[in-house]
């Protein structure tokens, strides 16, 4: 069963946890010297999602827009990543 969910984790429940409270931190760091906080965020998101509302199939596009934007950045470090992992395996 461990075997399992360290599969699924990428590595030990504790290893994991320690790595998220670390990059919780950074990233908490880096929103506070952006002077943002969760509440602000979880505002941006629901204006977010309301504006595509408002504008109808154009929305779709928009969203399509940002997918791909998104996907420049994130397949190409995923793969890396995928790469380097199969390397030293």
């Amino acid at each position: 069963m461990s075997g399992g969910l360290n599969k699924f984790l990428g590595d030990s429940p504790a290893r994991v946890l320690l790595r998220l409270v670390f990059l919780s931190l950074v990233v908490g760091v880096i929103l506070s010297a952006l002077n943002l906080d969760p509440l602000g965020l979880f505002d941006l998101l629901i204006s977010f999602v309301q504006r595509l509302w408002n504008m109808g199939f154009s929305a779709i596009e928009q969203v399509w827009r940002y997918l791909v934007l998104g996907a420049v950045v994130v397949v190409p470090v995923w793969l890396v990543m995928r790469l380097m992992a199969s390397r030293s395996s």
